[in-house]
């Protein structure tokens, strides 16, 4: 009872089932596996939507999500990096992914009925 207790860690951002499932639609359509028309014409929309989307973020939200998911760069590299805390880059990571996630909505629903 009297030790220290540890610091709880932030939960992953992509826990809910439906991100899950965006997220594998969209990653099986932006990966280059089977070209067929409708694949390309998907893609093509898909990585417009994404740009449009991520331009119109605040800089220091995009900046972190693109080093994340794009580059593959841990937090500690980031802030490292940047000079920013690893709680802030997380912060600004999960407000992206907020705005994202209502942005490409209903590119999703477009999908899934497509």
């Amino acid at each position: 009872m009297y030790r220290k207790k540890k610091p709880e860690l932030l939960p992953e951002f992509y826990t809910d089932e439906d991100f899950e499932t965006v997220g594998e639609v969209l990653g099986d359509l932006l990966a280059n596996n089977g070209e067929t028309p409708e694949t390309e014409f998907i893609r093509s929309l898909v990585w417009e939507e994404l740009a449009a989307a991520l331009a119109d973020l605040p800089p220091d939200q995009r900046e972190v999500f693109e080093l994340t998911e794009f580059e593959g760069l841990p937090f500690k590299e980031i802030a490292r990096l940047t000079g920013a805390q690893v709680n802030t880059l997380i912060s600004r990571k999960r407000y992206a992914v907020l705005y994202l996630r209502e942005r490409l909505s209903f590119l999703y629903d477009e999908l899934i009925n497509f």
